[in-house]
């Protein structure tokens, strides 16, 4: 079984200790084509393309006028510990251990604009590219028509070794919405986590993140390889509600916390 997370907006660049060597992307051919597209924009064009405020597109067209082709940067780091951010709270990645890191390799990917597919410990440089950005390539006018039917092909390859054969779909739908349907050959799962207050339930956006991002964290650390026992996931006090649930949705409420200070 193979678990999909999107990336956060905002990244981490604090240079951490690794628990296992870093990897390589799968798709560096690709991720060169579109950062030569981007190195050609200008700090407008990037404002215009990703709705950014004046600093974070200087910013971006300095990552992308830095980005390295051809070569291993010295910005790299691994993707699980790049992003931050609700979900990348819940996945705590800094804190795993080695076995769980290990496991995580071959049963959690990233989605990504730019990387299209990564690993937990893939090597990546500083960007920021949103998968439903419409970056002009000669493979069409935005990122879904460059991916394709890539990263579909990609996540079945990955399964060959598993022994179940089935997605969890943790990722947000503009990410998911990168991953071919008729190209996967496996169930997907999806899953909404409800918080209830005053008799309502409701899925809200901030807790739903950070429980994406822990729920991935449990699979990683009890390595969970088949599709019944993920009714099991009870961290922050969630749990499985089978009347609202059904073969492909997986759906887990609890009662509303408090507001933090």
């Amino acid at each position: 079984m193979l678990t999909l997370l999107s990336p956060a907006k905002k990244l981490d660049t604090e240079i951490v200790p690794t628990i296992i060597p870093p990897t390589e992307p799968q798709f560096l051919k690709h991720t060169e084509i579109l950062a030569k597209e981007a190195k050609k924009l200008s700090v407008q064009d990037l404002q215009d393309l990703m709705k950014l405020s004046d600093n974070l597109a200087q910013l971006n067209a300095d990552r992308f006028k830095g980005f390295v082709l051809n070569g291993r940067s010295n910005s790299a780091k691994p993707a699980a510990l790049s992003f931050n951010g609700n979900v990348y709270e819940g996945l705590d990645a800094g804190a795993w251990s080695k076995p769980t890191m290990q496991y995580a390799q071959s049963h959690l990917r990233i989605l990504s604009g730019l990387y299209g597919v990564l690993r937990p410990m893939d090597s990546i440089q500083p960007y920021r590219l949103e998968m439903g950005r419409k970056l002009k390539t000669a493979r069409g006018s935005n990122l879904y028509q460059f991916w394709g039917n890539t990263i579909a092909e990609a996540l079945m390859e990955n399964m060959k070794s598993h022994k179940e054969k089935a997605i969890l779909n943790l990722a947000s739908n503009e990410y998911f919405k990168s991953v071919d349907k008729k190209a996967l050959c496996a169930p997907v799962l999806e899953v909404k986590f409800l918080n209830v207050k005053d008799g309502n339930a409701r899925n809200l956006m901030y807790y739903a993140k950070r429980a994406r991002g822990l729920m991935a964290r449990w699979v990683m650390e009890k390595q969970i390889n088949k599709a019944a026992n993920l009714q099991g996931f009870n961290l922050d006090s969630y749990k499985f509600s089978k009347n609202k649930s059904s073969d492909n949705l997986l759906v887990f409420s609890r009662k509303q916390p408090p507001p933090k200070n």
